[in-house]
C-alpha cells in the first residue's frame, strides 16, 4: 500500500492511498465469500448460491460497492498507523464514491483520497507583553445596606391601615380582573387568564408591570379602580404579551410595614452572629470579596479576548462538534432541571438551529482551553498531587448522590486548576489598566453609534 499525505486547514491530514490489485482481488474475493454465505436467495441453501446466480441476483454494482467500503475502512485504518499519523478517530472520503465504485475492477489498483482529523495546533503570541484594560467593580457600602433592608422587609411585622390611603411601602391585598381595551379607549372583552383574588402587591417602585404600583398609590379600603397597562413584549402570558390592558383592582385589605429595629436581637434572631456589629461586618466583607472577584473575572476575561486575537488554533471539525454536543447536553440537562419539557422543544427540525447558534459558543470554549494549556506548557506549569487531591475531596461531596468517575472527575478538575493557575500567572507577568465600572461598555456603545452612523451616511 502506498500512503502520501500533507497538512490541511483545520487540522486535517490529506491521505492518497494506492491500494495493490492483489488487495483488491483478494478483497473483493472475500466479500463475494462472505456475501454467498448470508445471502438468502429462494431455491438455495446459505453458502451454496453459485458465484454467477449471487452476482445476478445482489447486482454487480453492489457487490463492488460492498468490496470497495471494507478496501476504504481497511486502508485508511492501516494508512494512519503505517504513517504514524496522530487521528482523532475520524475520516472523510475525499474521493466520490460512486465514480470509485465505476471504477473499481478487482484485481487492479485503486486510488483514493481521504482525510482524517487530527490533534489542534496552537501558535502563541506574544503573550507575554500583553496589555489589558478591564473594568474594576468598586466596593458599594450601599450594598450592605440594601441587604440589611431587605432582611428587615422580610422580618417586618404587617399592620393594618384603615384611615389614610394607600402609599409607598404598604402592602395591598385585592382582586382583579384584566379587560382588553374596546376600540373607543374604554373597557373591553375581559381576559379570562387576567383574574384572581387576594393579590398581594408590595408597593415598591419597579415592582409589577409599569404602571401599576403608581395606579394603585393613593387607593382607599374597598375603592375599585381601573389601571391602563402595558405589558411588555416578552412577557410570558401570550395573552397579554406586549398589549394595552385596563387592569380593574378592588382594593380589600391595606397594610403597613413595621420594620424591626436594626439591633443586637435583630442580629441574633437572622443569623449566627450576637450583635449588629458582627452581622454588618461580615456582610461587608462578602460585598468586599464579591467586588474583588468580579474584578478578578474582568481582568481573565479581557486576558482570554487577547490572546483569542494573538493566537491562532487550527480547530478540528471532530472537537467542534464533540464540543457542541457537550454544552446541548448541559443545557437540556438544566431545562430539565428546571421542570422544562425537553421532548417539546428539541426534535428534527429545532436541532439543526441549536447546534448553529451553540457553535460560537464552543469554538471560542475550544479555543480558550486549548491557548492556556500552551502557554502552561510553554512556561512549565503544572498543578501539584497536593492541590488536585484537595481540589477533589472539596467537589466530591457535592456528588455525593450521583456515579462518578473518579478518572474522568480528576482529568476535568485538573484541566480546571491548570487554567486557573496560567490566568494567574498571565495576570502577573502582562500590563493590567484598570477603569471603572461601566467604562468599557460605555466606550463600546459610542464606537458601535459612530459604525451605525457612519453606514446610515
Amino acid at each position: 500500500m502506498k500512503v502520501t499525505h500533507q497538512k490541511l486547514p483545520d487540522s486535517q491530514i490529506a491521505l492518497e492511498i494506492e491500494i495493490s490489485g492483489q488487495v483488491s482481488q483478494t478483497t473483493y474475493e472475500k466479500v463475494v465469500k462472505d456475501l454467498s454465505r448470508s445471502a438468502n436467495i429462494p431455491g438455495f441453501r446459505r453458502g451454496k448460491v453459485p458465484r454467477n446466480i449471487l452476482l445476478q441476483r445482489l447486482g454487480k454494482e453492489r457487490v463492488k460497492a460492498a468490496a470497495l467500503e471494507e478496501i476504504i475502512q481497511t486502508s485508511i485504518k492501516d494508512a494512519i498507523e503505517q504513517e504514524a499519523i496522530e487521528s482523532l478517530g475520524n475520516f472523510q472520503l475525499r474521493s466520490d464514491f460512486d465514480e470509485l465504485v465505476e471504477q473499481f475492477k478487482p484485481g487492479e489498483a485503486i486510488i483514493f483520497s481521504a482525510s482524517v482529523d487530527v490533534p489542534p495546533t496552537v501558535k502563541l503570541g506574544d503573550y507575554q507583553s500583553l496589555s489589558v484594560t478591564a473594568e474594576a467593580i468598586a466596593y458599594d457600602p450601599q450594598k450592605v445596606e440594601d441587604w440589611l433592608q431587605d432582611l428587615r422587609e422580610k422580618q417586618a411585622t404587617l399592620v393594618p391601615v384603615e384611615d389614610c390611603p394607600a402609599a409607598l411601602g404598604n402592602v395591598v391585598i385585592g382582586d382583579y380582573e384584566g379587560y382588553h381595551v374596546s376600540e373607543s379607549g374604554g373597557v373591553g372583552d375581559p381576559i379570562p387568564e387576567v383574574q384572581g383574588i387576594d393579590l398581594r402587591v408590595d408597593l415598591e417602585p419597579g415592582r409589577f408591570i409599569e404602571g401599576m404600583v403608581e395606579g394603585i398609590v393613593g387607593m382607599s379600603l374597598e375603592e375599585t379602580k381601573e389601571i391602563p397597562l402595558k405589558f411588555p413584549e416578552d412577557y410570558p402570558l401570550e395573552a397579554v404579551a406586549g398589549k394595552e390592558v385596563i387592569f380593574r383592582l378592588t382594593l380589600k385589605e391595606l397594610k403597613a410595614k413595621e420594620l424591626p429595629a436594626l439591633d443586637d436581637e435583630f442580629a441574633e434572631e437572622v443569623s449566627e452572629f450576637e450583635t449588629i456589629a458582627e452581622l454588618r461586618e461580615s456582610r461587608e466583607k462578602q460585598v468586599q470579596e464579591e467586588a474583588e472577584k468580579a474584578t478578578k473575572s474582568n481582568i481573565e476575561t479581557q486576558i482570554i479576548q487577547e490572546l483569542r486575537k494573538i493566537c491562532s488554533v487550527d480547530l478540528p471539525e471532530t472537537l467542534v462538534n464533540q464540543e457542541i454536543n457537550e454544552i446541548l447536553t448541559q443545557i437540556l440537562i438544566e431545562w430539565q432541571q428546571m421542570g422544562i419539557e425537553v421532548q417539546k422543544l428539541v426534535n428534527a427540525d429545532t436541532i439543526p438551529e441549536m447546534r448553529k447558534s451553540t457553535r460560537p459558543d464552543a469554538i471560542a470554549k475550544l479555543q480558550q482551553n486549548l491557548i492556556l494549556k500552551e502557554v502552561a506548557a510553554a512556561e512549565s506549569l503544572t498543578v501539584t498531587e497536593e492541590a488536585l487531591e484537595a481540589r477533589i475531596q472539596e467537589v466530591l461531596p457535592q456528588l455525593s448522590q450521583e456515579s462518578v468517575d473518579l478518572d474522568k472527575l480528576r482529568e476535568i478538575l485538573e484541566q480546571e486548576l491548570l487554567q486557573q493557575k496560567t490566568l494567574d500567572w498571565l495576570q502577573e507577568q502582562i500590563k493590567v489598566e484598570l477603569v471603572p465600572e461601566g467604562s468599557l461598555s460605555q466606550a463600546e456603545a459610542e464606537t458601535t453609534a459612530v459604525s451605525e452612523s457612519d453606514e446610515e451616511e
